[in-house]
């Protein structure tokens, strides 16, 4: 039965479910309603980098709140936003990056990067530069500007988004991105990328990379890394753009960036973007009330001191070696995995029929049902799953992980009847 609350993205058939009502989580682990814990397999939504329960983290929370309660950036500063600030910069290189705003979501900073490219042009006289370009089947939010900009089908005709300024491209694949650059390249105020696309854990290719820096250069328009996802340790780098061979003008951050504590997103810059708007005393006009508070720069710090603490990058690399040879092991030996995508603690497991077809979309949802009742979390991706496991997963709880994921998969197989056929033969 449903209760009074609407979660998000759930079917209404499934609302009210104690066995998907959680109660408490520590470490990877998550407790729900019925009395199950579960191991998470997904750091929570991408952003429990850390795990749950960082006790320094929770520390420097408890204290802002009762130091400073609340504080905003809003015609304001406060100090905790300006220390914030700095970690941020030097996380990402001070050589490059030089001010930071502070947003609320990953979904309300890509507005917020959206006005604010429209608006850099406009201070250069070149007020035409409205276009923002995207990636077919990449993940930006789901508020009005980020929901515009993602490139997947979640029903934006039926909400009303306004999508008459936005441009989607394939992928990886450098001469269509080219070649509407040179139709279109003096109206593109930006290019927005996830540096692995969150629907399907798809890198970009370092080509493609290569490509964008040199579209950039060419044609003037500001190159933005949207490292929702791919922040903080998840790749194998504290940011995944960081592997370029040149930085984006502007990059997102938000999931990892309190390790899932608070909601908070961060767009950082360098001083040349800035520098338009100092110039002319133009006031850039985007707040967010809750953006920049002190218990939301106190968590930043604190996640960004226990990132270097535990060294949770080269965490990172270790476990990313792990599963490559583990997933290679699922491949070769689970007839209904198909393949494998993405990097790092990022990864998608693509799924088949026994025929040969990619798994359909509608049975994804059995899949992860299938997986939990084996004893792990994961989220859907395309054809199949994604596994994203917290930076500090011991080589036993990876191996428990695929587990899971092995005997979900199997499970559903069994339960479409597959079993007996092709899908049965190992």
């Amino acid at each position: 039965m449903a209760t009074e609350l609407w979660p998000s993205l759930l079917d209404p058939r499934l609302h009210g479910a104690d066995d998907l009502c959680a109660v408490s989580a520590k470490g990877v682990r998550i407790r729900f309603q019925d009395g199950r814990e579960l191991l998470c397999g997904s750091s929570g939504l991408w952003n429990a980098n850390l795990g749950y329960g960082n006790e320094a983290i929770a520390q420097a929370c408890a204290d802002a709140l009762r130091d400073a309660s609340y504080l905003s950036v809003f015609r304001y500063e406060n100090v905790y936003a300006r220390r914030a600030a700095r970690a941020l910069v030097e996380a990402a290189g001070a050589e490059h990056y030089g001010r930071v705003v502070f947003s609320t979501s990953g979904g309300a900073a890509n507005d917020l990067v959206m006005k604010l490219a429209r608006h850099y042009h406009a201070l250069r006289g070149d007020g035409a530069r409205k276009l923002v370009v995207g990636l077919r089947d990449s993940y930006h939010g789901l508020t009005f500007g980020g929901f515009a900009l993602t490139g997947e089908n979640l029903g934006q005709s039926v909400y009303g988004v306004d999508q008459r300024f936005v441009r989607h491209v394939t992928p990886n694949a450098g001469d269509e991105i080219a070649g509407l650059a040179a139709q279109q390249g003096s109206r593109i105020a930006a290019v927005v990328v996830e540096p692995v696309l969150g629907s399907g854990a798809v890198p970009l290719t370092p080509e493609y990379v290569g490509t964008l820096l040199e579209l950039r250069d060419r044609h003037g328009f500001l190159l933005v890394a949207d490292e929702v996802a791919t922040g903080f340790g998840r790749t194998g780098d504290f940011f995944a753009s960081q592997r370029w061979p040149a930085p984006p003008d502007l990059l997102i951050t938000s999931k990892g960036l309190t390790n899932g504590t608070q909601a908070a997103a961060a767009v950082l810059m360098p001083q040349a973007v800035a520098e338009p708007f100092d110039a002319a005393g133009d006031v850039f006009v985007h707040g967010e009330t809750q953006a920049g508070t002190p218990v939301t720069c106190a968590a930043i710090l604190a996640t960004v001191k226990e990132m270097r603490r535990i060294d949770a990058v080269a965490s990172a690399r270790r476990l990313s070696g792990l599963l490559d040879r583990a997933l290679e092991d699922l491949v070769a030996t689970e007839p209904l995995v198909s393949t494998t995508t993405g990097i790092g603690c990022f990864r998608s497991i693509r799924l088949r029929t026994p025929e040969g077809d990619p798994l359909p979309q509608q049975q994804v949802p059995q899949v992860v049902a299938a997986i939990r009742r084996a004893g792990a979390l994961v989220h859907p991706s395309v054809n199949g799953v994604q596994i994203l496991p917290a930076l500090i997963y011991t080589d036993a709880e990876l191996a428990e992980l695929l587990d899971c994921v092995r005997r979900g998969v199997r499970a559903h197989a069994q339960a479409q009847g597959w079993l007996d056929g092709e899908a049965g033969a190992a």
